[in-house]
Formats: C-alpha cells, structure tokens, sequence
C-alpha cells in the first residue's frame, strides 16, 4: 500500500489518541449530511421505503477513496486542490470549475440556513427568516473571529448532532429484518423518477466541496502543528500520516453513511409506511413525523436539521473560499488571522450573505437547490478526473503517487458519478 512509502523514521509521537485521529475526515463526512442532504434521503424513504438503503452502502467505499486521495494531495504537497490543479492544468479550467462550485455552495449555502430557519420555527415558533439571518451572523462571526484550533473542536462537537437520526429510527416501529433484505436484495427500479433520486443521493454523497474542505484541512493540519511539514519535505512522516488519513476518513465517511442510512430508514418505517410520500424539504419531513411517529422524533428531527446545518454552513462557506482564494493565488486559511487573509474571509462572508439573501427572494428553493445538485454534478467529475491524474502523477506527488489499489477504487468512484451525471441529463426528458 501506499502508506508504506517514505518509511517511519521521524514520525510524530502523541498521535494515537481518537480525537487526535478524527478531524478533517470526521467533520467532512459529518457536514455531508447537511439539511440539503437530509431532504435528498428524506425524499428517498418517504417514497421508495427501504429500496434506495442500497446506494448509502454502494457511495461508502467510493467516497472513502476520492476523500482520501484529496486529503493526500493536501498533506503530501501543503497546498489545496486549487492550487494543485493550478500548476498543472490551463488557468482558465480551474476558474471555470471553481466558479461553478462557488456558485454551488452559494446556493446551498441559502437551501441550508433556510432550512435551519424552517426547523427552529417547527420547534419554537417566531420569524423564520429572522432565524435565517441570526443563523448568517452567527456562522460568519465564528469563521472569521474564532481561532482556528477552537473553531475545530467546534465542529468536532456539532458531530454528534448526526445521533439525533439514528435515535430517531430506533425510536420508531423499524422491521430491521426488511430493511436488512433490503440492502442486501435491492429492488432496482428502471424509472426515471427513481433513477433520479439514485443520482441525487450519489451527488449529494460525493460532492466537489467535500474534495476542497478536506485537503485543505491536511494543508491547515501542517500549518497548525509545529512538528508537521508537507510530506514531500518529510518523507519520514508518511507511514503515521497516510494511516491517519485513512482511519480518519473511513470513520467519517462511514458515519456519514449511516446517518443518510438512518435517515433513508426513518421516514420508510414511517413517511413510506403512512402513504406519505411526497416530501420536498428536510422540515417538512420533520413536520410529518410528528402526527405519525410521536413528538419525540419530530423533535430530534428538527434539531438534528438545526444541528447539522451549523456543522455544514462553515465547510461550504469555507471550501469556496478556497477554492477561489487559491486559484486567485491569495493566502488563505481559517488558521491565519483576519489581516492576513482578508479576500479569504471576505469570500466566505459574501457566499453565506449572498446565499442568505435567497431566502429573501420570490426563488424557489427547491429548484434553486436542483440547479445546485445539476452544477455539483458537472463539477464533480472533471474535478475528480483531474484529482486521479494528479494524484497518479510523479511529477506532482514524487514518490507519493497513488498505487494500484487505491487508483483503481479512485477511478471506479469518477465512473460511477460520471454514468449519474450521464443519468441525471437523460431523465430530464423521460
């Protein structure tokens, strides 16, 4: 395996302990199941009931590897996707892909805060859009003047919001032994309506945002620890870090999945089960739990909606800044001070205004997030075809590049999102 490269003279110690080990892959596969996500599963139980629990385990190991290979890219060079594919593809490729994944974020960045706002009025009544901006400034205020080692633990915390849906699903009248067949046993529908909801859950699973955020938070990870330095400096630091990466992302993306899992089996046993099948919005799976499930799980739901948007709102405002700061060639970081890196911030404040702001339009918000969902899925596999050649390449990781192992679950990921984007454009028209 790869992690075997560069040896394991100088590695450093002190890292064994669990909350050392799980960070930027923990967060990432956390912020994944962000309220947009929660709809995306919520729709899928409420109108297939069990028979889509497959693609959360399908997704698992394919997103395990593109996440791994963008956190390798990070550590290995100390610079982010951008500003690896700067210096290896035309210019005018990488701010064409990284427009589009601000404009992606953006988006949802507003279908996120309005639906915090939506799930705070289920629970306590009042404004929503009051909430929507409160939520804004709160989120904004924390990036920008919390300090970066904190603002982590922050997030770290927000991860264990995800335990409201798994509660959820054993609080309700669950048949395991179906939901077991059926993951084992799909019943595989050849219809547009359900092909498309297999290409939302895999683009709402693996999506370009998650690729930024993560190698970036190795390339923070260097920055912030004093024994740390890009590997293509300190090969001796390879084997502990290649494992660190690995666990870290395995467990995060596992937990990812099998809150989306939890979430996909929650409203079967009861949304699906009930004849409830036409849910748009991550709230109004919540509203609907309560005359069927109880008020407990309609409470849980809704505070899971609020919980996780915290934990998500950061991660896109922030992997758009990077995306755009580094392909702009500016400093960036949420390590670095304010006066330091102001565009950085600036970008992170104007995404999550703009994105805010939606909320204040006659726009659609479900549409609005569709187009999101159609832009991650252009972005996401020329962006993961780049990634898998750099990270293949000598003259970009030296004796770090990927091997057989990896590079081959690597590239079967790009092909599977490239045949849902595929899939995504011909179910327009059935």
């Amino acid at each position: 395996m790869s992690e075997e490269r560069g040896g394991g003279e100088g590695q450093p110690e002190g890292r064994g302990g669990v909350l050392a080990v799980l960070g930027p892959g923990l967060i990432t596969g956390a912020s994944d199941d962000d309220p947009s996500g929660i709809a995306t599963y919520s729709q899928a139980g409420a109108k297939y009931g069990f028979d889509l629990g497959w693609t959360l385990l399908l997704s698992w190991p394919l997103m395990c590897a593109i996440q791994e290979i963008s956190a390798r890219v990070g550590r290995v060079t100390g610079r982010g996707l951008a500003g690896n594919l700067k210096q290896h593809y035309p210019p005018w490729v990488v701010y064409g892909l990284v427009g589009l994944l601000v404009i992606a974020n953006t988006i949802n960045l507003g279908a996120d805060l309005g639906a915090m706002g939506a799930g705070l009025k289920l629970l306590i009544g009042g404004p929503q859009l009051v909430y929507v901006a409160a939520f804004t400034v709160v989120s904004v205020l924390l990036e920008v003047f919390v300090k970066y080692e904190r603002y982590v633990s922050i997030l770290k915390w927000l991860t264990l919001s995800l335990l409201a849906y798994p509660a959820v699903a054993f609080a309700a009248n669950t048949p395991w032994a179906s939901v077991a067949y059926h993951l084992v046993v799909p019943n595989i529908q050849l219809k547009p309506e359900y092909l498309t909801l297999v290409v939302a859950i895999l683009g709402t699973t693996i999506s370009p945002y998650l690729f930024f955020w993560q190698a970036e938070e190795e390339v923070e990870e260097v920055k912030e620890r004093i024994d740390a330095k890009p590997l293509e400096r300190d090969p001796g630091q390879a084997r502990t870090e290649f494992r660190r990466i690995r666990v870290d992302t395995w467990i995060g993306m596992g937990l990812s999945n099998l809150v989306a899992l939890f979430i996909v089996i929650t409203t079967a046993a009861t949304l699906h089960a009930h004849g409830v099948t036409d849910i748009q919005t991550s709230s109004q799976a919540a509203e609907a739990l309560k005359p069927i499930a109880g008020p407990f799980a309609f409470f849980v739901f809704a505070l899971g909606i609020i919980g996780t948007g915290l934990l998500a709102i950061p991660v896109l405002g922030a992997s758009a800044a990077y995306g755009l700061g580094e392909a702009l060639g500016l400093h960036v970081g949420l390590a670095r001070k304010l006066r330091r890196a102001p565009t950085f911030y600036a970008i992170i404040a104007i995404a999550t205004v703009i994105g805010a702001l939606l909320n204040f339009t006659p726009i659609d918000p479900i549409k609005a997030l569709f187009w999101s969902a159609v832009i991650n899925g252009v972005v996401a596999v020329p962006v993961m075809v780049m990634t898998m050649r750099l990270a293949s390449s000598e003259a970009a990781m030296g004796q770090f590049k990927l091997t057989w192992g990896l590079k081959t679950v690597g590239w079967l990921a790009t092909a599977v999102m490239a045949a849902a984007a595929v899939g995504m454009f011909a179910t327009w028209g059935a």
